[in-house]
């Protein structure tokens, strides 16, 4: 997600954890009366764990101003919680029912008298009330307001080297609004962003790949170069496209035709229709028909400096351009969120749901867990069980840091994969022989080393890890049912005797030196913007190759929503309908050398070259059944039809 061009969620690493949430809380119900304050309900998480005696810095000031969002928790929060389980699981008697937008509002969403009642306090406080929507009642005021509305004081912490604030307490609510209230988020101004003048930028600096390369796997060897692991090696591919994938993972005559896909991301690339066009005719799929692909796009775009706003044009055109691909039938809609914030993305994603825009919604951004804050977590939770009951299912990479160690110091998850009501997609290296022929996979992990200066050997072979599919035990997560009996206990107890939820679920092509050849306009030197073609990676590409073939499966079961596909996945595993990826597929060392241009255009400023070891993901490993960097496996061919409806 962070590294090629798949963007993350920012913030400032955390090396401690955040506590184990209560079972309460991660279902959208609220806690119980307050011990010293039987007049009000303390709502769990919202006091960050960062925010410790250690690192206070002493009240905030009364005039600061504060934003907040106070989420509702609905008519039926536990209610919402169960009908989202018992609709996914095939074991259920209720699988399949879905209910419409319209359905799912009037059995869970708040009503009128609840959002009355809650703008009444907030308003009596000395808030005030900014924007009411079916989720959340927006509020604005000074701090004294916000400390006298939810019962806590606000006082200044050190995060990191900077200074952030925070309620000193959990905030709470008043009891007399009778469960009303989800959470609260704002309270703490910690960045809750998403990294990839308002308005938006020009395309980001023209990246190219040098070459020589592989049209396909092994097809062009590096005979002038070293060996590794006592074998000459192929380049790199110059990246697949989607006949290669499309044959890889079983596709074969489904085309995704009847199926909606929405993507979300932040920003909007202005050259997107455009771009996927030429894509499509250079690279023989199939054309996009009038309204095949369409935006849902924010009425103004905020904090496009600090978001990296061009950023995102390349995560929308490889996640547009990847679904097209794998299920050239599909209606794809990209829902574009104003800002990289966690708030602009939560919207995205509840505009999906609540116009049911698609069943099928591919995500590809994230951050790592010790930066979320249960809070949030409440409110992605409610949405995406707002999603299962209608049978919209989210899929979000796992993350392109591997275990986080590198990157964090800490080994951990990232979200909002983490989350038990999501499918988070892991990564591979894949390898596509000649006549697009599938030959293994690998868990992504990759290991460089250059070429020395005498050009006869690999500088410190086989070098640092670099880059690789995120995955491993979450911290803040319980393990979820439909992980039990597969996920093993090494992994699901790693943290807690109790168990906790390990990702990802399953997986799919990540590695950006056996990845996926991408068509985008961009900012030559000469200060031109024109159209060309780059390979590209990261889990920020296996998430829309699932979702791609995710829509392939619900186009064979007759166009039948497959809703939250976990309990469906895992009912599968240890199948044929999955590769079942390991670090060592071929029992020898796996590599492909990589020419670069030094500075990313053209040859002006020399070559690089260096060799990419694959399989070496962290402390991560891929064995046979699951694994925490591919869960269960790859589509093979017999998993789109697995879905068939007999």
């Amino acid at each position: 997600m962070r590294s090629n061009r798949a963007m993350a969620r920012a913030g400032v690493s955390m090396a401690a954890t955040l506590p184990m949430l209560a079972g309460a809380l991660a279902l959208g119900i609220p806690a119980a009366h307050a011990a010293d304050g039987p007049a009000r309900d303390t709502l769990a998480g919202t006091r960050p764990a960062w925010a410790t005696a250690t690192a206070d810095k002493g009240a905030t000031a009364n005039s600061s101003r504060v934003a907040a969002r106070v989420y509702l928790a609905g008519r039926d929060a536990s209610g919402l919680a169960a009908y989202a389980k018992a609709v996914s699981d095939p074991s259920s008697p209720q699988y399949g029912k879905y209910l419409s937008a319209a359905q799912v509002q009037a059995r869970y969403g708040a009503t009128k008298g609840q959002v009355d009642a809650v703008k009444s306090w907030l308003t009596s406080a000395g808030l005030t009330v900014t924007e009411v929507t079916q989720h959340y009642v927006a509020v604005s005021g000074d701090v004294s307001a916000a400390e006298k509305a939810f019962g806590t004081q606000l006082h200044n912490y050190a995060k990191g080297a900077k200074t952030y604030r925070a309620p000193n307490a959990t905030a709470s609510v008043p009891a007399a609004l009778d469960g009303a209230v989800l959470t609260v988020t704002g309270l703490d101004n910690a960045p809750h962003t998403a990294t990839h003048q308002d308005e938006l930028p020009p395309p980001d600096a023209v990246f190219k790949n040098a070459g020589p390369f592989s049209s396909y796997y092994g097809s062009n060897t590096a005979g002038s170069l070293p060996s590794a692991f006592g074998q000459k090696i192929p380049y790199a591919v110059k990246g697949y496209t989607g006949k290669q994938l499309r044959s890889a993972y079983g596709a074969g005559k489904y085309t995704g035709k009847g199926v909606r896909v929405a993507i979300t991301d932040a920003y909007a690339s202005p050259t997107i229709a455009a771009d996927a066009a030429a894509y499509a005719k250079k690279n023989g799929d199939a054309g996009w028909k009038h309204g095949q692909l369409k935006q849902a796009l924010p009425d103004a775009y905020t904090n496009t400096e600090e978001c990296g706003a061009a950023g995102w044009y390349g995560e929308e055109t490889l996640d547009v351009e990847a679904v097209h691909a794998v299920a050239p039938a599909a209606d794809v809609t990209y829902v574009g969120a104003a800002s990289c914030y966690d708030n602009d993305l939560l919207d995205s994603l509840a505009k999906v749901v609540d116009n049911h825009l698609a069943d099928i919604v591919s995500n590809s951004w994230g951050d790592i867990e010790a930066n979320e804050t249960p809070d949030i977590q409440a409110a992605y939770d409610q949405v995406f069980q707002l999603g299962a009951v209608q049978g919209i299912g989210f899929y979000f990479s796992s993350g392109d840091n591997g275990d986080e160690v590198a990157n964090t110091g800490t080994k951990q998850v990232d979200t909002p994969a983490n989350s038990a009501w999501v499918t988070a997609v892991g990564g591979t290296s894949l390898a596509v022989g000649k006549g697009d022929t599938y030959l293994w996979e690998t868990g992504w992990g990759t290991e460089k080393a250059n070429l020395s200066a005498d050009g006869k050997s690999w500088t410190g072979f086989p070098g640092a890890f670099t880059s690789g599919a995120g995955g491993g035990t979450s911290r803040t997560v319980a393990e979820p049912f439909y992980q039990k009996g597969v996920v093993p206990n090494s992994l699901a107890k790693a943290n807690s005797a109790a168990g906790n939820r390990v990702v990802p679920d399953i997986s799919a092509i990540a590695d950006p030196n056996t990845g996926f050849l991408v068509g985008q306009t961009q900012t030559f030197p000469d200060g031109s913007q024109q159209y060309s073609e780059y390979r590209i990676g990261g889990t920020s590409l296996a998430a829309p190759v699932i979702a791609a073939v995710q829509a392939l499966s619900q186009e064979a079961r007759g166009g039948h929503a497959i809703g939250f596909a976990n309990p469906a996945i895992y009912a599968k595993a240890g199948s044929k309908a999955y590769h079942d990826v390991t670090d060592d597929p071929t029992g020898s060392g796996l590599a492909v050398a990589r020419v670069d241009y030094a500075n990313s255009v053209d040859a002006t400023d020399g070559l690089l070259t260096s060799v990419r070891v694959l399989g070496q993901d962290s402390s991560l490993k891929a064995v046979k059944g699951y694994d925490d960097v591919t869960g269960v496996g790859s589509p093979a061919n017999g998993y789109v039809q697995s879905y068939r409806r007999h």
